[in-house]
């Protein structure tokens, strides 16, 4: 029954289906025939050509002040942007300067075709003679930095032996199947550069250090028309200066400084000028020594890096001086005091420069009295703020009248703020940021600003020394990590310095140093003389003679119940005098000075 039923729906189905069939056939006859639509074919995606892959290395400048080095690299070419030092903190006893960790560099020399600089100042140059001596590579830059890692490489005997080529603005330079294009830049140094590196994943765009200056010293105004063509053709990553990142607004021009020395020069009138500023900051010596030629006074230079610095931009042509205007420091007992103008070096405070000398009374050739003016023309690296108060204190007790950077507009940054940090990103327009030179409050800041102007939070990244980012054109990531950090040069030394010893010069300058001598017959087996206790850094030994014989009694004590299983094993009884003593002072003192057991055989 029910197989018929189904049956009859079926042929129901199929003669109404036919009677409509003929009844939309019998329309069609009378209408315009029916065109086929066909469908539009589905957009698939369009994929973007994966290049070859680029791969940029920090090994210094990240998370950090100073030791800015980063190598580019792409299939079998790579070459490194600058290649600076740093100065030591508290936390480096003895330490003179810190480089960047060459072994990735070393490890890949034959791949490396040059080092490119960006500008002169030591945290860009600083470390390129110790890379010099390890890898012998052709080294690039304008002629004002060439000039002064010339002056680096005499110091280090390597003059003549370094393959060093000029460029200038717009010019190029291949890299192997990369090229890297020199822009014009300002800065607190003339002849500063930034670079537009072409690889085939795309364009790099690297600021260097800089600001935007409309009215340079030297007339040369930041190329932003070639920053804004390379934005037209399209650039995949923009690495840019963020020192200045978290101050708004834009940098003032070295102008403002020049005027500042304007009023500043009337004040004086009647004393001696001394100015203490950056060697480096040539465009400021320039308005110092239009200031002396105004006002009718002479130039005395103090300072090794200072006299260095001039001597090169002035034989180079990027000081101009007028005869006689300069005079040697021995020539200064001819001028009265209100004739001259002594530039020097220690605007930062340095214990061993020419102004902190002055200030203790401890320069061979300059006493500060009150007839003097003094002008610090800088801003405090953070860190140096206590070493440039003591000196301002030091010289205001000689009756001295001190200017410094917090009274008058006597000093301004070679960096760009916020707004030029923006306009940068702007005129480049990168679909990739990376935010370098600086610490890291300073990066995370600079990359909210490239978020504020549209950067999706993906596309910039933080990165940190050591760090390999790769990118193929379409995307940038972090996909591994190369040997980086800090070699301690101490002295001669390079890298003889490391955790242990650091840690020791901490230790040794904390809670000082006791040695104990005990002399030991070895045939008997006997103590012949001793135990002996030498205090340094730790207690007077005269106004602590109880202190001293207490531990000295302990110490005999402990050798009296040592076996003679433990005198044919010096490291055990140096162990047990070490530990005994240990306890005993840390008891009474509650300091934990270095213990240094000796043992002489005789």
């Amino acid at each position: 029954m029910e197989n018929n039923t189904t049956k009859n729906h079926q042929d129901n189905r199929k003669r109404y289906s036919g009677k409509r069939s003929a009844t939309s056939s019998e329309q069609s006859k009378s209408a315009v025939p029916a065109v086929p639509v066909k469908k539009a074919p589905v957009a698939k995606p369009k994929r973007e050509p994966r290049r070859t892959p680029v791969r940029i290395i920090p090994l210094g400048g990240l998370n950090e002040i100073g030791k800015n080095m980063t190598v580019i690299e792409c299939s079998n070419d790579m070459f490194i942007i600058d290649c600076g030092l740093a100065f030591p903190d508290t936390e480096m006893p003895g330490v003179d300067i810190v480089i960047p960790d060459f072994t990735y560099v070393e490890k890949n020399r034959d791949k490396l075709r040059g080092v490119v600089l960006t500008h002169g100042h030591e945290d860009h140059i600083g470390g390129l003679a110790y890379l010099l001596k390890k890898v012998n590579v052709p080294v690039y830059g304008t002629k004002l930095t060439l000039g002064l890692v010339e002056g680096k490489l005499k110091e280090h005997g390597l003059y003549g032996k370094a393959n060093l080529n000029v460029v200038s603005h717009r010019k190029t330079v291949r890299m192997g199947c990369m090229a890297v294009e020199f822009i014009r830049v300002n800065h607190s140094i003339p002849d500063a550069v930034g670079m537009a590196v072409h690889t085939p994943a795309g364009i790099i765009v690297h600021t260097g250090d800089f600001k935007i200056d409309y009215s340079p010293i030297n007339g040369e105004i930041i190329d932003l028309t070639r920053f804004g063509e390379l934005g037209s053709k399209g650039v995949l990553a923009l690495m840019a200066d963020s020192t200045n990142a978290e101050r708004p607004g834009y940098t003032q021009s070295e102008r403002k400084v020049g005027e500042s020395f304007e009023k500043l020069f009337t004040k004086a009138e009647g004393k001696r000028i001394i100015i203490a500023t950056f060697s480096s900051n040539i465009h400021r010596i320039q308005q110092i020594v239009n200031c002396a030629e105004k006002y009718g006074r002479k130039v005395a230079v103090f300072g090794r890096s200072m006299i260095n610095v001039i001597s090169t931009a002035i034989e180079l042509g990027y000081l101009d001086v007028p005869k006689g205007i300069i005079i040697d420091i021995d020539m200064m007992n001819r001028y009265d005091s209100s004739e001259i103008i002594l530039i020097t070096t220690g605007s930062q405070g340095e214990p061993m420069s020419a102004l902190t000398r002055m200030a203790m009374n401890d320069h061979k050739k300059v006493n500060i009295t009150p007839m003097d003016f003094i002008i610090i023309s800088a801003t405090p690296i953070p860190g140096n703020e206590k070493f440039v108060t003591k000196v301002v204190n030091e010289l205001m007790k000689s009756g001295a009248e001190v200017v410094y950077e917090a009274m008058y507009e006597v000093h301004v940054s070679g960096h760009a703020c916020q707004e030029e940090l923006k306009l940068i990103q702007a005129l480049t327009k990168p679909k990739f940021f990376i935010p370098v030179h600086g610490e890291y409050k300073h990066l995370k800041k600079h990359a909210a600003l490239a978020r504020e102007l549209g950067m999706p939070k993906e596309n910039v990244i933080i990165g940190e020394i050591g760090n390999v980012i790769e990118t193929d054109g379409n995307k940038m990531k972090i996909v591994s990590q190369v040997p980086a950090g800090k070699v301690l040069v101490d002295g001669l030394g390079v890298g003889d310095v490391g955790s242990i010893v650091l840690r020791d010069r901490k230790h040794l300058a904390q809670d000082g140093l006791i040695i104990v001598v005990v002399g030991i017959e070895k045939a008997s087996n006997t103590i012949v003389s001793g135990p002996d206790i030498i205090s340094r850094g730790f207690v007077y030994v005269r106004e602590s003679e109880e202190l001293i014989d207490n531990a000295r009694h302990l110490l005999a004590s402990t050798l009296a119940t040592c076996s003679i299983q433990d005198f044919r094993e010096w490291n055990s009884i140096k162990t047990r005098l070490r530990d005994a003593l240990s306890d005993y002072i840390y008891e009474k003192t509650k300091r934990s000075p270095m213990i240094l057991p000796i043992i002489m055989e005789i």
